[in-house]
């Protein structure tokens, strides 16, 4: 070996010696995380840049999150799913039922009036996933969370007391069996991904809309309608939500890192994304409510819930044709909601 040789070895050695004293070829990855709402949202703001800014600190800024709001990678809301499993986006956060009959599983938490507390059922949501749909309907990529958020409400320029008052109203239905009950009462469902809602209300496409509190004040929904109508009890639906990350893009990770994702994905972070998207929901109504804006509670649910009764029917007949057992999820849903899953809470 010349002098030369050995002197740029030498110079190269103390160089790299240099960099792994400093944690320079440490190895740094970014994820692109990608959504449908606007930076300024609750769930980007309360829930995704939280877990975000916690990755970042538990890999000791190995790992960087860039957050893409408002589908700023590009698509359609509906698409984010096949983004996360294609490696278009590294993570995503998505409405489950924007595709439906994709994962048939999770809509039994979208029933109408199923879900009374948002914690509880994105608990029990997190544990069937572990049991039924891990290595099934998820099983293209890694999910990171799962939770549903606070209850549904009506938000329509008309009032609406009664489900007759819904006859011949076009309203944006929250999910797929939503849809089923406004169709029950005589009202025309149209779907629209949630930051289609403004535009088509302030247009007259639509006379309301179906949506928890705390998105209606990204929308300015209480500018645009007058009436609200709420339940007491278990809320009119809830919609299921995901956190996915590309299966690949996970599998590429060395495993310190992979340990700071696990340690910032499962339970604990699906009760905490629920619990703190119904936590908004009160601060929402109260916009509503400092506006002038007419808000009605229904406290005899009797009536809505004889119009629900043949979704449930039709829901379950539908799931026992694809060899789902539709009344047994419904069963184990309520029986954690009301067991082990009661009360829960997490910090995150």
């Amino acid at each position: 070996m010349t002098m030369l040789k050995k002197t740029r070895n030498l110079l190269l050695g103390s160089a790299v010696a240099a960099m792994a004293a400093t944690g320079a070829l440490a190895q740094e990855v970014t994820l692109k995380l990608h959504q449908f709402l606007p930076a300024q949202a609750n769930v980007p703001k309360l829930v995704l840049d939280v877990w975000a800014d916690k990755v970042e600190a538990d890999s000791n800024g190995r790992i960087k999150v860039d957050r893409f709001p408002s589908m700023q990678l590009g698509g359609k809301p509906p698409e984010l799913y096949s983004q996360a499993v294609d490696g278009i986006a590294d993570v995503i956060w998505t409405v489950v039922g924007y595709t439906p009959g994709r994962f048939p599983t999770t809509e039994v938490f979208e029933l109408p009036f199923f879900v009374q507390d948002a914690r509880a059922a994105s608990c029990a949501f997190w544990k069937m996933h572990e049991e039924h749909t891990r290595d099934g309907e998820f099983k293209d990529t890694k999910i990171l969370a799962t939770w549903v958020h606070g209850p549904g409400a009506f938000h329509t320029s008309d009032p609406v007391e009664s489900p007759e008052d819904l006859q011949g109203m076009k309203i944006r239905g929250g999910s797929r069996l939503v849809n089923k009950l406004l169709e029950q009462v005589g009202a025309t469902p149209v779907g629209l991904p949630v930051p289609s809602i403004p535009e088509s209300l302030s247009k007259g496409v639509i006379d309301g809309a179906t949506i928890p509190w705390e998105v209606t004040t990204a929308l300015k929904v209480p500018e645009l309608v007058e009436f609200h109508t709420e339940f007491e009890g278990a809320g009119l639906y809830t919609l299921t939500f995901v956190v996915a990350m590309n299966q690949a893009k996970y599998d590429s990770l060395p495993d310190d890192l992979k340990a700071v994702i696990d340690a910032n994905a499962g339970l604990e972070f699906s009760v905490f994304g629920g619990g703190t998207q119904a936590d908004a929901d009160g601060p929402a109504r109260q916009i509503a409510v400092d506006n002038g804006n007419e808000i009605y509670t229904v406290t005899d649910t009797q009536p809505w819930l004889d119009v629900v009764e043949p979704v449930y029917a039709e829901w379950v007949a539908d799931m026992d044709s694809k060899g789902i057992d539709g009344q047994a999820l419904i069963d184990q849903a309520r029986a954690l909601m009301s067991g082990e899953c009661a009360g829960a809470n997490a910090k995150f």
